[in-house]
């Protein structure tokens, strides 16, 4: 049976390259299957060659209340017992403001409130022009439970890489530390964190060390735009020598990533010549040597 192993990029920030830098691994990595977690703002399918979407599926998270008019008596109780002033005074339910509690379903006297799961959003599993997998998902319009969108994505994923044989998930995780992060990365056998050398991103960057810590995930980190602050690069490598983390490199800013960007493609595929491009590949060296003793 084929040992799949996963390798999730993360960041404590929103915006310090971790798309744009899983984009160019998947660009290196052989035989893998890629998912993109990031379910709230998904965009990881916009740098790569996609083929086409060989399956759509519904995604449906947490129940919403609904008040049916003809068992309602307008007695109110429902507006009683709503905490969110969800409820209308013609007996009708924001689906915005309801946070899905079920108080009033529960309490109503006429059980005329139907409380049901509902369509949140969708996950699609895609093929590559490599003949490669693809999976991402999106939430629709104020949906929530993000995190249990992520773990629809993984395990979809874990299915593709069985399927085609493939030894490894390559992860673009959701930015931040919170329930989608964390769904991303538990069960995983390696993090990679992308961070920036700001003070926002030295700060960031100590919290998801923490959360890996936390779940006990051999963690690598990878210093973007290295350019623009050295005494914070310098911090980053302490930071990785004090917690036993494996320091995977530098990348210097380049302008061209965003050319790239426009054009829809990787760094890697738009100036692979470019320094930017060159550090990538020293990165992807060093993740190679990893993956094959993990």
């Amino acid at each position: 049976m084929t040992h799949i192993k996963e390798m999730v990029v993360v960041s404590g920030k929103g915006g310090t390259g971790k798309t744009s830098i899983t984009g160019a691994l998947s660009f290196l990595l052989q035989d893998k299957v890629i998912a993109d977690c990031d379910v709230d703002a998904a965009n990881l399918h916009m740098i790569l060659n996609l083929d086409e979407v060989l399956l759509t599926k519904e995604f449906f998270g947490g129940k919403k209340a609904r008040i049916v008019p003809e068992r309602c008596t307008h007695c109110g109780k429902c507006r009683d017992v709503c905490l969110y002033d969800a409820i209308s005074e013609d007996f009708v339910i924001d689906l915005v403001s309801c946070e899905g509690c079920g108080a009033c379903h529960f309490l109503c006297p006429a059980e005329a409130v139907d409380f049901d799961e509902r369509l949140a959003g969708y996950c699609y599993i895609c093929s590559t022009e490599d003949n490669g997998r693809f999976v991402f998902a999106e939430m629709l319009p104020g949906e929530e439970n993000s995190g249990k969108l992520v773990a629809m994505v993984r395990n979809e994923a874990r299915e593709e890489a069985k399927k085609m044989g493939h030894e490894l998930i390559l992860i673009d995780g959701p930015p931040g530390i919170g329930c989608p992060v964390i769904s991303s990365l538990t069960g995983t056998h390696l993090a990679v964190i992308v961070t920036e050398p700001t003070p926002a991103g030295a700060h960031d960057l100590k919290r998801i060390v923490e959360l890996t810590n936390h779940f006990q995930i051999k963690t690598a980190v990878v210093v973007n735009k290295s350019d623009i602050n050295a005494s914070y690069v310098e911090a980053t490598r302490q930071l990785c020598k004090d917690n036993g983390l494996v320091y995977l490199g530098e990348i210097p800013y380049e302008p061209k990533i965003t050319e790239a960007q426009k054009e829809a493609k990787t760094i890697l595929d738009f100036a692979p010549q470019c320094v930017a491009s060159g550090a990538i590949r020293e990165i992807h060296t060093k993740l190679q040597s990893i993956l094959e003793e993990l």
